[in-house]
């Protein structure tokens, strides 16, 4: 009877020990964002989350934050930094106050096509980036889209640059885009996103600049008339953990995650381009009055920006931008 007994403790001490060792293994991440749930880089998260779940057999687990409940994106980024916070979807403009060479990402008119990009952040261009941010202790585990930006206002379609005289817009706080707009004839000024709509709404500004995804989802289209298609600028976004909470996951586990980032990636871009090709008319339905438009005048009238910001983001890596460009031109003649 002993015997049992001791056999049926020293049983159930070996059960507690493996279950508290699972529960030391385990990790939950949380994964934050400024986009509201419907856009696609919460659909696209959640089905990463899922998949990160199974395949690691919650050894890894990601709740979801959207809608800036963890903060803005300069709150995201830096607790990156020093881990206050443990994962991210990220615009990747906001990462130049860490290091500035992410402005490259802000170059308007860099960009022939989404291909080019792609090409170029999955390659040498993200690979330099990806070492430039984990000096500052973030992991850039994959290259998720934000997509083209395109104008919106309440005054009249923008076909010239000169529609653009005097505008009052909202660009995102990076001083890049600033001297873009200023180079267009604009009066840009930066605001936080998640106080865009209430000041669209209440005419501080007469106009903003986002991609289509972001223009329906957070419902722009209640407080602007015009979308003028300039898609100015391609905007990556990064899927970042912070090392510290990336270096307590095992090896097997990194690469699953890896894994599973690079095909949510994948996913994530189809909708964003799916979705390009639905929300014109969509946002026409919502009332919203869409024009094309030359985009010649424009890239000439920003040109200076490449100049200006070359010392700063460093010709190696401008050209890097124009060898994908012209990779992608070359191969579509």
């Amino acid at each position: 009877m002993r015997n049992s007994i001791k056999s049926s403790l020293l049983t159930f001490s070996a059960i507690s020990i493996a279950l508290a060792a699972n529960q030391t293994l385990a990790l939950e991440i949380k994964l934050a964002d400024v986009l509201p749930e419907s856009h696609s880089w919460n659909v696209a998260a959640k089905g990463f989350a899922e998949d990160v779940k199974n395949q690691t057999d919650s050894r890894v687990t990601v709740k979801l934050y959207p809608s800036g409940q963890l903060g803005n994106e300069n709150t995201l980024v830096e607790g990156l930094q020093i881990g206050s916070i443990q994962a991210g979807i990220i615009g990747c403009g906001s990462f130049q106050p860490v290091e500035p060479k992410f402005g490259i990402s802000e170059l308007p008119y860099a960009w022939p096509n989404r291909q080019a990009a792609y090409a170029a952040y999955d390659g040498k261009l993200g690979d330099r980036l990806e070492d430039l941010a984990l000096k500052h202790n973030i992991k850039i585990v994959s290259w998720w889209e934000n997509g083209f930006r395109h104008i919106t206002n309440n005054r009249a379609p923008i076909n010239t640059p000169t529609d653009l005289d005097g505008l009052k817009i909202r660009v995102t706080p990076d001083k890049m885009r600033l001297d873009a707009f200023i180079g267009l004839g604009a009066s840009p000024a930066p605001l936080a996103f998640g106080e865009l709509y209430s000041a669209l709404q209440q005419g501080v500004f007469d106009a903003q600049e986002n991609p289509l995804a972001i223009i329906y989802s957070s419902s722009f289209y209640e407080v602007q008339k015009y979308i003028s298609l300039t898609g100015h600028v391609w905007s990556p976004a990064c899927l970042a953990f912070s090392k510290y909470t990336w270096k307590r996951m095992s090896d097997e586990d990194q690469v699953t995650v890896q894994k599973l980032a690079d095909k949510w990636r994948d996913k994530q871009r189809v909708m964003t381009q799916n979705d390009d090709s639905k929300l014109i008319n969509k946002l026409e339905d919502q009332g919203m009055v869409i024009n094309t438009v030359n985009t010649a005048p424009f890239a000439a009238a920003v040109a200076p920006v490449w100049k200006k910001y070359e010392p700063i983001l460093g010709k190696d890596m401008i050209d890097l931008v124009k060898q994908y460009a012209a990779a992608e031109q070359k191969s579509g003649e």
